[in-house]
Parts: structure tokens; sequence; C-alpha cells
């Protein structure tokens, strides 16, 4: 091409953009887009389509922020998986600067029937905050947080990381239940439930969410809470991402003393049934601002240890009393458990749960501990033998959780003690076919022991618990699936599916 064809070609491309003020990067890679081929896609349910250049130039127009490609500059930094298990290729990437972004994106997504993945933090452990050759709406831009200390709100939008709400609210010497590593997703943290170091004492995160603002699968933008679309609210109180793309949350913050005691006891593996026991009986008299997460972890060297993760809130001079047991049913080989602040806690797990490895984690919840799951954990662990980090983990439940109502939201697992999932990390990709039969067989001992599971926690293998886990609330979801997403725009995800048309 002369230069002077190239010169017209680009005058005649800006031309056919429409004339809002954009950045003159935005100009050029809409320019790079309206020059490039059709797109190949798929669409919801798998079939193959090629989507016109001129739509795609268009949906770029309509956008604030980026439309990425597969050729675009920062199209694999945006695509990278937190789960590095999953390496998958978007056809196209929205990367929204705010609802109205989301707005287009969704639209541009039902017009063309596209198969769609919705990007929060990125933390979903079945990957599918990534989709293969469908279009992945990303909210990370979308990532602040504001909080009113007066009326002791946060609102925080869809695309923000659980360090920032902490860090906010903290700030005002506030508070509310976000999890346990920092760089989570606070939109998939909430929409599956949300447990976390304080949910024992202020209920999980949905029980302290009090609006969302969330883009339905027809492009409209609607706020969920207790005065508006009522029935919408309760859904996306644990139904999680069933319903459309969280665009923003309100949260009820409670006054908190961010000095508390916390940190790890640790034991050897001699020592572990005992430990274990005494955890399972001792766990339901705790009071609500203690929360104690038990690990029972082999390494890839064969070191095998129990970990316990001590987080209590309340009044310290009663924490030595509570923590004897535990101290003297066997004694600590590492005891770190000091008064420290709640923001170091909260970041405690983020090097081991870094991003770019690979994981697999299964999971159920614990009705009432027995024996019986003593053995199996601890025998579960004797025989791992992989050159990965392998562990059973139990995250305690109960407190707040369990006063709650198993219908008041759409999270029905009210009456777990615990949560329990094999857990493990690995880098090499040799490994993963060897970490997934190990999982496999290792999970067929421990379900019996369970009933439903964490939705945070889903594998595509877990579709057929989904009933189980939602139990009298399942109807009631597949219904409002059925009202606000008909063809099943939003499935990659614990999916309830809609109603098929008569």
């Amino acid at each position: 091409m002369s230069v002077i064809k190239r010169r017209h070609f680009l005058q005649t491309s800006l031309a056919a953009l429409p004339a809002a003020a954009l950045p003159i990067g935005k100009l050029f890679a809409a320019v790079e887009v309206a020059a490039g081929s059709d797109v190949e896609a798929v669409t919801g349910d798998g079939r193959q389509l090629l989507l016109k250049a001129t739509d795609v130039r268009d949906f770029a127009a309509s956008l604030r922020g980026e439309l990425l490609l597969r050729d675009s500059a920062g199209y694999d930094a945006a695509r990278h998986a937190w789960n590095g298990a999953f390496d998958r290729h978007p056809a196209l990437i929205a990367r929204c600067s705010g609802a109205a972004d989301v707005m287009q994106a969704v639209k541009f997504a039902a017009s063309h029937q596209l198969l769609v993945s919705v990007r929060g933090g990125g933390h979903s452990l079945s990957g599918q905050s990534v989709c293969e050759k469908g279009l992945m709406i990303d909210l990370a831009q979308m990532n602040g947080a504001h909080v009113d200390p007066a009326k002791k709100i946060a609102t925080v939008e869809g695309g923000a990381l659980l360090g920032a709400l902490d860090r906010e609210a903290l700030a005002h010497g506030l508070v509310t239940t976000a999890g346990t590593v920092s760089h989570t997703g606070v939109g998939g943290l909430t929409l599956g439930g949300g447990f976390g170091r304080l949910g024992r004492r202020f209920g999980l995160t949905c029980d302290n969410v009090r609006a969302i603002d969330i883009v339905t699968a027809d492009g409209k933008f609607l706020t969920a809470s207790a005065q508006q679309n009522q029935d919408l609210f309760w859904g996306l109180r644990g139904g999680g991402g069933n319903f459309g793309v969280a665009t923003s949350f309100e949260y009820q913050l409670h006054p908190i003393d961010s000095l508390m005691i916390g940190g790890e006891l640790a034991y050897s593996w001699e020592d572990a049934p005992a430990v274990l026991k005494l955890f399972f009986e001792s766990a339901p008299q705790m009071p609500d601002e203690m929360n104690v997460d038990v690990a029972l972890v082999r390494l890839p060297n064969d070191t095998r240890f129990l970990t316990i993760d001590i987080c209590y809130s309340g009044p310290r001079e009663q924490a030595d009393k509570l923590l004897a047991p535990l101290r003297t049913i066997r004694k600590p080989t590492r005891d770190n458990v000091v008064p420290t602040q709640y923001v170091a806690l909260q970041t405690s797990g983020d090097v081991t749960n870094a991003a770019g490895r690979k994981y697999y984690i299964k999971g159920g919840f614990v009705q009432k501990s027995s024996q019986g799951l003593i053995d199996v954990a601890i025998a579960t662990i004797n025989e791992a033998k992989l050159p990965v980090v392998q562990a059973v983990v139990f995250p305690q439940a109960g407190g707040a959780i369990k006063r709650v109502k198993p219908n008041a939201t759409a999270f029905a697992q009210r009456a777990a003690e615990h949560n329990v999932f094999l857990f493990n990390t690995w880098e090499d990709p040799a490994l993963g076919d060897g970490v997934g039969a190990w999982v496999k067989a290792n999970w067929a001992r421990v379900e019996p022991h369970t009933h439903g599971f964490y939705v945070n926690e889903f594998n595509v293998d877990d579709a057929a618990r989904l009933q189980t886990t939602y139990g009298g609330n399942f109807e009631r979801l597949v219904a409002l699936k059925t009202r606000f997403d008909p063809n099943n725009l939003f499935r990659l995800n614990a999916n309830v599916a809609p109603k098929a048309r008569g």
C-alpha cells in the first residue's frame, strides 16, 4: 500500500468512528480493529461463528475502555487466569471502565449469542472467568472502593480486590467479612456467599451486602436491595454469577479493633489426630470472635504436619484461656499466635496463593464432624505421594453464619459446622493428570462426610451436586434464572440452568 493510499485509509477509518472525545491511543486501537479481519468466535452452546470486522469495530467504538483481540497489545496479560491450570484464549476481551461499558458488552454478547465469561478479581478456581473463543467481560479497571464512615457503608466496584475493601474500611476503624486472601475479587466472593476470618462474628460477606448494581442478560442496569428488585437481591446473595454482571456492591461495615490475636500453630504429624479431634470437639463452643481453620499438609519433600490458622477479634485478655486447650493438647512445633494487625492476617496467605500457580480444589460442607472424617483426612495425607503441595483443609463455619435462616438468602448451607476441601498446588504442567486422579480418588472417600459444597470452590464436575447445595432454594433460583437470563448467557459459573421454553 502506498503512503498516499495508507493515509487515505487511515483518514477514512477515523472519519467512520463516532466523534466522541477519545484518547489518541484508543482511536488508533479502534482503527486497528476496523482494519482487521472478521473474528472467529463461539456461541454459548459451542457453535462456531465469524464476527464481522465492522461489528467488532462498532463494538470497540462504543466502549470507553479497550477492546482487545488476540493480536492486541496487552491481550496476553489480560487473559491470564489466576489459576495457572487453565490457559484460555478469548476471541475478545472488553476491558470495561464502568457500568456503561458492561451494558454495551452484554448487549453485544447477547446479540451474537456469544459464549461469555465475567472476570472480576479473577480468582475463579474453575478458570471460568476466562473463556475460550468467547467474549471475556473484564472488570479489572473498575476497582474503586469508597467508605462513608458516618454511615458505616463501603461502596466497592465489581473489579476491586478484597485488599482495597479492607484498607479503605480499616482506615476508619471499620470492617466487614472479606475472605482470607487479599487479592481475591470482591464480586465473586460476595455472589458465592463469602467466608472470611470474621464471618463467625459478622456473618458471610453476602449477609453484609446492602445493595448490588447489576447488568442483566438483556443489557439493563438494575439495583438490587431490600427496597428494589428484592427477589434478585435474594438470589445474588449466594447464587453466584448466574444473573448478570455485578458492577458495584454496597456493604454494611462494623466497628473493629484492628489489633487482633492471630497467627499460626503448627504440630508434628504424629500429633495431628489428637489435635484434629480436639478442634472438632471444641469448635461448636468457641465464641463468635474466634475463627480457627485447620489444614493437614504434605509438602513435595514428603514432610507432613498440621497447622491451625487463628484469628481472634474478641477481648485480648481472654485469648490465652481460649487458646490454652490447643496449646496443651500437644506442644506446637511453631507458635506465632500474637497480637497482630488484621490487615497482616488478611495478607498472610497471599504468597501461598499467588497468581499463576496451578490449583485444584474440591470441597464440601460438613454438617457434623465424626471420627470417620478424622480417619479419612489423616489417611488421605498419609498416603499422598505426588511431588506437589497436597492438603486437606477445614475452614470453620458456624456462629453468625449459622443463625441466618437457610431461605433468607440463596446461600442455603447455614447448618454446616465446617467446610472441607482437598487442596493441591503445583507448577509443572506434566503433573496435572496425576493431581486430577489423586483428587478424584480421595474425594470419593471424603464426599460421604459432606452435604453440598461452597459454590466459590466449584469445578465443572460438581454440577450434579448443585441441587443438593441449594436445597430448598433451588427451584426459586431456577425461576429467577428463567426470568433474568432465559437463554443462559451467563453459564460459566456454578450454573443454575433456566427452564426450557415450552
